[in-house]
């Protein structure tokens, strides 16, 4: 359900809203504004942005609203070259509005605002060396965002992030060349995204991974001549999905064939009752 159908038309000192009291009485006439739906003087967000985006030419107007949320309801329309001073607003939302909006030689100090947010908005906008000081920021997020866009050739200097998030997602994005020193990383879901992407040649490096994600991955990707040693696989969905693959290769046939041996001299011992199989000892 959509706040139109809930909460009463409240301004953002909790007054209700009076439309004879408004400046906008003109638009309202027609049809460009309606309280409890489209209305800039109303508390809930949603509505002033319904208001901003149906009349984006006076957003201006309201950049220096005392509310918050007109001000940074107002930024995403208002003209850019208004946009400037609101780097500074005491407000986290709308320093992040207008750093999501500014050109990046305008917003480069804010990767180091006090706030998250801005922060976030900040390494969503930066390249390259800008983005350095996102690398070590204290909120992996900033960190994820800043390593989502980076270079590839600068992967390398995160690799060995704290977070496993910001890890899975260095190996999602680094050199080819880089992503074999990934497969030692101590999460299993770091692992798996190295697993995705390594090369056939070096999938061997995980066969013995001690996470079975990390292991079925490699049993999908590896060259079918290097799976072998999955057929001993201790999960057993393992082990079949390396018999599946190997038998679509002919050449390769002796290598299951050596694998049934003992299956199948086990079975004729319970089916032939001249060879009963020994009692245990006592």
């Amino acid at each position: 359900m959509v706040d139109d159908d809930l909460g009463l038309p409240l301004d953002w000192k909790g007054k209700p809203i009076r439309c004879r009291e408004c400046q906008h009485q003109a638009i309202n006439a027609m049809g460009l504004c309606v309280k409890g739906k489209a209305c800039i003087r109303d508390r809930r967000a949603r509505r002033v942005e319904r208001f901003l985006k149906g009349n984006p030419d006076l957003a201006d107007q309201y950049l220096d609203h005392p509310y918050f949320e007109v001000r940074a309801g107002a930024a995403r329309y208002a003209n850019v070259f208004r946009l400037p001073p609101l780097l500074s607003d005491p407000e986290p939302e709308v320093r992040a509005v207008v750093t999501l909006r500014l050109p990046e030689d305008r917003i480069r100090h804010m990767i180091h605002d006090e706030d998250i947010d801005v922060r976030i908005a900040a390494a969503s906008r930066l390249q390259g060396a800008d983005l350095m000081p996102a690398l070590h920021d204290d909120a992996y997020m900033v960190r994820i965002t800043a390593v989502r866009r980076m270079p590839a050739e600068l992967l390398p200097l995160v690799r060995h992030d704290p977070d496993p998030e910001v890890r899975a997602w260095v190996a999602r994005r680094i050199d080819l060349r880089a992503l074999p020193d990934m497969c030692f990383d101590t999460d299993p879901l770091v692992r798996r995204e190295v697993a995705e992407r390594l090369p056939m040649d070096q999938l061997r490096l995980l066969v013995t991974d001690s996470d079975l994600r990390v292991r079925f991955t490699v049993a999908e990707r590896i060259a079918e001549e290097e799976l072998e040693p999955l057929l001993d696989d201790p999960e057993a969905a393992i082990r079949e999905l390396a018999r599946e693959r190997i038998a679509q290769v002919p050449h390769l046939a002796h290598l299951l064939e050596s694998k049934a041996v003992p299956l199948r001299l086990l079975e004729t011992e319970e089916a032939n009752p001249e060879h009963p199989s020994k009692e245990p000892s006592r």
